[in-house]
């Protein structure tokens, strides 16, 4: 009979050791999705930084171009026909 009462008790004490070990796991799988979540997050905001540096960049190249530098003068002509295209566009929206 001891010897049933010791297998018992041996695998009660093993499936709470594995109990123990799930809780672990689930509140370490819990951490990394809420690092995962913060990273994402992050990278998003890094994304429309960087999109705002392009844009400001672009803006500064267009200035550059305007107070009489060669460089990027073919860019800033057709970005200025690309403007005045939209306005008119909007005058004969406003028209009709």
């Amino acid at each position: 009979m001891s010897n049933i009462e010791e297998i018992v008790n041996a695998l009660e004490e093993k499936i709470s050791k594995m109990l123990h070990k799930l809780d672990v796991l689930k509140q370490s799988n819990a951490k990394l999705q809420e690092d995962l979540n913060q990273s994402r997050q992050r990278i998003q905001i890094q994304k429309q930084e960087i999109e705002s540096w392009e844009d400001k960049y672009e803006a500064l190249k267009i200035a550059k171009s305007m107070l009489g530098s060669d460089e990027n003068k073919r860019e800033t002509k057709l970005k200025i026909n690309s403007l005045i295209r939209e306005i008119d566009y909007c005058i004969a929206q406003l028209s009709e």
